[in-house]
């Protein structure tokens, strides 16, 4: 197994889950290259990356400049920038048919040996790997929300993946400074499918008046050393990620997947959690 990375990179999507996913690349000595739908959303997705870029350069984790690094982003709309690319890793929003369309469209533009990935937490890699030309060059790198500071990527493996991707992702995955899971495809993964379903029961405690949001997750916190609790943890993730991802499951996998109504409630109401400023928690502060 190597642990060297692609020289080139492409990154689709530059919202958090990109920009984080572009960072930890960038800061691991690769050139990067990141697309988005318009100029006004590549010119958001660049000062995510380099706002990223600043913190770490602030806890002197870096050996290279910020002016070293930015030079080795490029940032724009046109998937032909991917063209050289020997990774491109997709981190467009969770919904199928945006998901396949833009995995079409940059699969058009890559060289036959590029290999393609998703950033999907729940979506299936077989089914997406299905809709593409070169199936076997396909597979997930389920990176973890905050990206810099999460040391986890599952690696998702479909039916018709190469074996040798395998090998090759743990390496990229070590070359980043982070710890690879290796799983075989299935909805939900093993990460997702245990982390919603205690965030699901979570949600149901507070909804039955068992306890407070607060002591539900410092029940897990100091109970079970979990860095953050699955109510805070969905603020962070988004109620609104949560709640597709829970109708996802709950569809392949049935009932214990189902969504509480606390939850669909909240997202209804807009609550969804750290980015609208309330969820379980009130934000408006942060």
């Amino acid at each position: 197994m190597s642990n060297s990375l692609p020289a080139t990179v492409g990154v689709l999507g530059g919202g958090r889950m990109g920009a984080g996913i572009a960072h930890a690349f960038l800061i691991s000595g690769a050139q990067v290259r990141v697309i988005e739908r318009d100029e006004a959303s590549a010119a958001a997705a660049r000062e995510r990356v380099m706002g990223s870029v600043d913190k770490s350069l602030a806890r002197g984790t870096l050996s290279e400049t910020r002016e070293q690094l930015g030079a080795r982003l490029s940032v724009g709309t046109d998937y032909q920038q991917f063209a050289d690319c020997q990774l491109v890793v997709e981190a467009v929003p969770e919904i199928w048919d945006l998901k396949v369309s833009s995995l079409q469209g940059v699969e058009k533009v890559l060289a036959p040996t590029a290999v393609l990935a998703s950033n999907t937490s729940s979506l299936s890699v077989s089914g997406l790997a299905g809709e593409l030309s070169r199936p076997s060059r396909f597979l997930g790198l389920h990176f973890f929300n905050p990206v810099p500071a999460s040391t986890l990527i599952e690696v998702v493996i479909g039916k018709q993946t190469d074996a040798e991707l395998v090998d090759q992702a743990r390496g990229w995955v070590a070359a980043l400074g982070k710890t690879a899971v290796v799983v075989n495809d299935a909805p939900g993964f093993a990460s997702s499918r245990l982390g919603v379903a205690i965030a699901l029961e979570a949600m149901r405690m507070v909804q039955e008046g068992v306890a407070s949001a607060e002591d539900i997750d410092n029940a897990m916190v100091l109970g079970y050393k979990h860095p953050t609790g699955p109510l805070k943890t969905t603020d962070i993730v988004g109620l609104d990620v949560r709640l597709g991802i829970a109708e996802y499951l709950h569809q392949e996998l049935g009932e214990r997947f189902e969504p509480p109504q606390i939850l669909r409630e909240l997202v209804a109401e807009g609550k969804l959690g750290r980015k609208s400023g309330q969820g379980f928690y009130d934000w408006s502060q942060d």
